[in-house]
């Protein structure tokens, strides 16, 4: 790249003796200049900017389009800090009059969290600012890993794509694993890559460590395995397959998740509701539902700039000996939204798409930057950064819409005037931020076997779950706005409710009835 592009270069050369040199070579005679001094402040600029982006709302409710996995997850973390902090005994709020245990991700999450209530309370902020924390610790070694797989020009573009992309802005404040599972596997994709040039077993180790975390913390991660496996073959040959550490490496990074997913396999087979986090993500959906899935990707989880500039980036000639190792982790994660189409409704899957499009993104801009004029390439950097970063920010505004205001009202509702022990049944279409704020116990409608079952396919199908949950300690059934319909749509079922059921409360936000005993 040359000088006029070298607004995002990280080093000076110096030459001396004719030798180049940087500051990690010249010993005792570099000398920090502003030409040096300049973009480091830049990256660091960058950093803070997007982290700062993640205190946006940071204690907003659990009401934004995503409020029904936090809402479990924070419940997990308040079961914790009530019911005693048994670990491995992950419990939901929507399993009635059952303890409710699940089989999840490796809960370390919300048990920080629960430990975090005993100080601070229990703040919606608390659970979210775990994420922002490792986002941000993660971001110098993306950095740095992005520098040795491509250059530190295409690093530092990286960075704006990675830390502004409006999916990544959203998500890295929410209280769920996903980000802080894709920050610890960026940082041990880094130790690797250093371990092949070092050989320091404690590079190797610290890999392994870090990248168990992540896929304990978020099975899907396992991906990340398949760009490492690409660098250890290019590095080692065949060879790699006699090499004992390597052997250990890959012991400590899968046995700790394979031992957890079993028991919490066993978990949800031997519990009510027997629930599985994930179960049934694996399903080959229609052409139509991967079209969708391509349209989000390009719009709100990179923006359609960054789609296009990574799209070009992938035909951007690299000369690094580790640079095909994205293009074989973004084959892994395209397989796998082929495989797990059903599971790719939740947009969340998506985010390992980011770092991945940020590298190649930034491979194209330093390449249009060196077809730039000398004169112009600072003020092509500066419209190519502003642009996507005004549109990125516009782009994850409806991410934050209160969708679950309503049912945070009615749970508020439930929470002043209902009993302690009270059993709810909430037509609330599976998302349990009402049973959350209400910090009540209960039951989505309708339900089999207690999971969410999608709408009554008759009034009696209505009636006959209601009869039942009530002959399980049901006390109250509730609906909110979006559901209201059923009401009118189920006339048979709404006058057994009249029959056997007293409105207790009644408002624009939700209706809810307190059953009379049989």
């Amino acid at each position: 790249m040359n000088d006029s592009a070298s607004v995002f270069s990280y080093e000076r050369v110096v030459l001396i003796d004719s030798n180049p040199c940087t500051r990690l070579t010249l010993a005792g005679q570099f000398v920090k200049t502003r030409s040096v001094a300049r973009p480091t402040q830049l990256a660091i600029f960058i950093s803070i900017l997007a982290i700062a982006t993640r205190f946006f709302l940071i204690d907003q409710p659990y009401i934004d389009n995503w409020s029904w996995r936090q809402s479990d997850v924070a419940a997990i973390a308040r079961n914790y800090l009530q019911n005693g902090f048994h670990f491995a005994y992950p419990q939901i709020d929507w399993a009635g009059d059952a303890p409710g245990y699940v089989g999840t991700e490796f809960p370390i999450f919300p048990f920080v969290a629960a430990i975090c209530y005993k100080f601070f309370g229990v703040h919606e902020w608390v659970g979210r600012i775990q994420g922002v924390i490792l986002f941000a610790a993660a971001l110098p070694f993306f950095f740095l890993l992005v520098r040795e797989i491509f250059d530190a020009g295409v690093a530092r573009w990286a960075l704006v794509f990675y830390g502004f992309a409006p999916l990544n802005v959203f998500a890295g404040r929410e209280f769920m694993p996903d980000v802080p599972s894709l920050s610890l596997a960026l940082i041990g994709l880094y130790f690797f890559i250093r371990w092949t040039g070092d050989q320091k077993l404690t590079s190797l180790f610290a890999a392994a460590g870090i990248l168990g975390l992540s896929i304990l913390i978020k099975a899907p991660s396992v991906l990340i395995g398949v760009p490492i496996g690409y660098i250890a073959l290019r590095r080692f040959s065949f060879s790699a397959f006699r090499r004992v550490e390597l052997w250990g490496f890959a012991a400590i990074t899968l046995v700790p998740s394979i031992v957890w997913y079993w028991h919490a396999h066993r978990l949800a087979e031997a519990f009510y509701p027997h629930h599985f986090f994930g179960a049934g993500a694996f399903r080959i959906m229609n052409a139509s539902w991967y079209l969708n899935i391509g349209y989000q990707i390009a719009t709100s989880t990179l923006t359609p700039l960054l789609c296009v500039l990574a799209i070009a980036g992938l035909f951007v000639k690299r000369s690094t000996n580790y640079a095909a190792s994205f293009l074989y982790w973004l084959g892994a994660i395209a397989l796998f939204i082929f495989a797990a189409g059903w599971g790719h409704r939740h947009q969340w899957y998506q985010l390992p798409l980011i770092p991945i499009a940020a590298a190649f993104g930034g491979a194209a801009c330093c390449w249009l930057g060196r077809k730039v004029r000398a004169s112009m390439t600072e003020g092509f950097v500066a419209f190519v950064a502003i642009l996507f970063v005004v549109v990125s920010l516009l782009s994850v505004r409806p991410f934050y819409r209160p969708s679950a205001a309503d049912l945070r009202i009615a749970g508020l509702y439930l929470a002043q005037s209902t009993p302690k022990d009270s059993l709810i049944i909430a037509a609330d279409y599976g998302d349990p931020t009402l049973f959350y704020y209400a910090k009540r116990k209960g039951w989505h409608f309708l339900e089999k076997d207690g999971i969410y079952n999608g709408h009554p396919a008759s009034n009696a199908e209505a009636i006959n779950d209601l009869e039942e949950l009530r002959l399980h300690g049901a006390t109250h059934i509730v609906f909110y706005s979006a559901t209201f319909w059923w009401l009118d749509y189920y006339r048979q079922f709404a006058e057994h409710l009249g029959a056997t059921a007293i409105m207790m409360k009644s408002t624009p936000q939700f209706k809810i009835y307190r059953l009379q005993p049989e």
